[in-house]
């Protein structure tokens, strides 16, 4: 009798504290990062949370048109200019027939981007200097025929870069 008394109490005592092992638990993982500019130069959106997510251009349904895109970034050097190319020609596609493709006007600080090997000044040594906030956009150029229904993707690839000293 008394050892099933002592068994008894035994499991008795472990359950409460198995019980409190086993709580209810809720677990999060988040990924946290940072980017801190070298203060000599950058080039940083101005509201950092669009950047790394994919970007969807409006489609107005009743007019059947396509709107663009207008993100503003913080630019600085300490030395020269700002200069910038596209790393490739932009367009949407949609995998399909590349007739389709939608071509991409992009512009930085009001200048007119390429993917032609030479980059070409978005902002002035003066405004780069004092730091400055300027405008990207990304529009799409009307297409002749009209736009092709269907899901188009692209990336646009801009390259910044402090031009050479003059002088």
């Amino acid at each position: 009798m008394i050892k099933q008394a002592v068994i008894a109490v035994s499991v008795g005592v472990s359950t409460p504290m198995a019980g409190g092992v086993f709580a209810a638990q809720e677990k999060h993982i988040f990924e946290v990062s940072v980017d801190i500019p070298v203060l000599e130069f950058y080039v940083i959106p101005s509201e950092p949370d669009w950047i790394h997510h994919q970007q969807t251009l409006p489609w107005d349904i009743a007019t059947s048109t396509l709107g663009g895109l207008r993100k503003n970034f913080d630019v600085r050097t300490d030395s020269s200019a700002i200069e910038a190319r596209l790393e490739s020609f932009p367009i949407l596609s949609s995998g399909q027939d590349s007739r389709d493709d939608i071509s991409l006007r992009v512009t930085f600080n009001g200048t007119e981007l390429s993917h032609h090997p030479v980059p070409i000044q978005v902002v002035s040594r003066e405004e780069a200097v004092a730091g400055k906030r300027v405008r990207l956009e990304i529009e799409p150029r009307v297409h002749p025929d009209g736009y092709t229904p269907g899901d188009y993707y692209g990336t646009v690839n801009i390259i910044f870069n402090v031009a050479a000293p003059t002088g």
